[in-house]
């Protein structure tokens, strides 16, 4: 009977032949790609929202909306989208020279343009839908106070929480990748998803819903009534900004999130499987190294 999934050797073995293609595909292709997957993170992160704007009990909400999130990275691993969080796995080529260092940037940065131009999509067309005014406006009002809390984090605690969040996110991706089957690649993603959100860990894509969406749900007066309603001060929402988005929560946030995939993966798993290791797809190893020498001077008498 056929093995039903691969093992981690195969695994990290085929993040090589993965991160190498995702490094050469074309840059128009990479944003087109990027697009979608940050427009299905939104879907997941604005249908959260609805699902929990009314529930108060934190721990309660967060479990639901992990549930439902894992939606997002499920619409982009099974329809070949492209997540900047994702492919800080590309790490795995570059250690094993299969890649340069420069073209797992260059996919980085076209990845996360698309991600957010497809973030950005989802955003007006939620404000524009109407969709905010649910609940007599309270959906507005949890929108701006999720994106206030987001944007009043420490460079720190946003690192940390990129890192941890991320961590988790690369995992559902790299389990995903074992199975066969879709779904099991389901179930791959489903439960690390759901410990990431309802953790409260902070993922850069998310957030480029969850946070231009408070931005521009502010300027709507009821919206801003009712998240005053929910305990938001006025100056908090007067904080509310483009550069507090950047600086207070993308910035960290994308970096701890490339040191969680990158790093807490995809290194220490090359490290675990590939690094000096007999069969590696790059070793220089050759089998005869590990072969004494008494037996190869037999076989090659054998051979004369």
């Amino acid at each position: 009977m056929e093995n039903m999934m691969k093992n981690p050797l195969e695994i990290t073995e085929g993040y090589v032949d993965i991160g190498k293609k995702k490094a050469n595909t074309p840059p128009y292709k990479i944003i087109l790609l990027g697009i979608l997957a940050g427009a299905f993170i939104a879907f997941a992160s604005q249908g959260s929202n609805v699902a929990i704007h009314t529930i108060d009990s934190v721990g309660l909400a967060k479990a639901l909306a992990g549930a439902l999130f894992a939606t997002g990275l499920m619409l982009v691993v099974l329809t070949g989208a492209e997540l900047f969080t994702g492919n800080t796995l590309i790490v795995v080529s570059v250690l094993e020279k299969k890649t340069p260092f420069s073209k797992m940037l260059k996919n980085w940065a076209f990845v996360y343009l698309g991600n957010f131009i497809g973030a950005m999509l989802i955003v007006l067309m939620i404000i524009y839908s109407g969709q905010l005014n649910f609940t007599s406006g309270m959906l507005g009002g949890f929108t701006i106070k999720t994106a206030v809390y987001k944007t009043s984090l420490t460079f720190s605690n946003a690192f940390f929480m990129g890192i941890l969040c991320n961590w988790l996110v690369c995992l559902a991706v790299w389990i995903a990748s074992a199975a066969k089957d879709m779904v099991s690649k389901i179930f791959g993603i489903f439960f690390p998803i759901w410990l990431f959100i309802t953790s409260g860990f902070e993922h850069s894509i998310a957030n480029m819903y969850y946070i231009p969406a408070g931005i521009l749900a502010k300027s709507n007066s009821a919206w801003a009534a009712q998240a005053a309603s929910l305990g938001v001060s006025a100056d908090s929402i007067a904080n509310l900004t483009w550069g507090s988005f950047v600086f207070n929560n993308l910035i960290p946030v994308t970096l701890g999130n490339i040191v969680g995939g990158a790093i807490f993966v995809g290194m220490f798993y090359w490290l675990g499987f590939l690094y000096k290791q007999q069969g590696s797809t790059t070793s220089k190893t050759k089998v005869k190294d590990f072969v004494p020498k008494r037996v190869q001077k037999d076989y090659v008498e054998q051979s004369s």
